[in-house]
């Protein structure tokens, strides 16, 4: 019995930890519950509750997630975030003088920023079609 409960309680901290890794990701690509609710055709209240585990995540959902989040299923599986972002900063002080150094992944930086640029020239260009839609229905201001 205590076997059991004992896998029933480690499946329910992997299922936890999914959850939670689906979130930082999502959290990391600047995408709103809103964005990824949309692109998996449903409600932002039941994307919700995929983040918070009180709804069932069907592998095939779990695809869909991977695919909207830009990347693949062991991703979001092991995804680890203070491995993610093993930031180090080392504090090394000679005499009067103090030096601090961070090392970081600088790859990892520059594909959020470019997401996050795609995203933005994306929705200035939703932007520019909305405001060509109402000059054409109100004409020119």
């Amino acid at each position: 019995m205590n076997y059991l409960y004992t896998n029933k309680k480690q499946l329910t901290n992997e299922l936890t930890s999914l959850n939670n890794n689906i979130k930082s990701l999502r959290e990391l690509k600047n995408f709103t519950q809103e964005y990824m609710a949309s692109s998996l055709s449903i409600t932002q209240a039941g994307y919700s509750k995929i983040e918070k585990g009180k709804t069932q995540l069907s592998f095939s959902k779990l695809e869909k997630i991977a695919n909207v989040l830009d990347v693949n299923l062991e991703t979001i599986i092991k995804f680890d975030a203070k491995e993610y972002f093993n930031t180090t900063t080392n504090i090394k002080a000679t005499n009067n003088e103090k030096k601090i150094t961070n090392s970081n992944n600088d790859n990892v930086v520059q594909k959020l920023y470019q997401d996050k640029i795609g995203l933005l020239e994306l929705l200035l260009e939703r932007t520019d079609l909305e405001l060509q839609y109402y000059k054409k229905k109100f004409g020119p201001f």
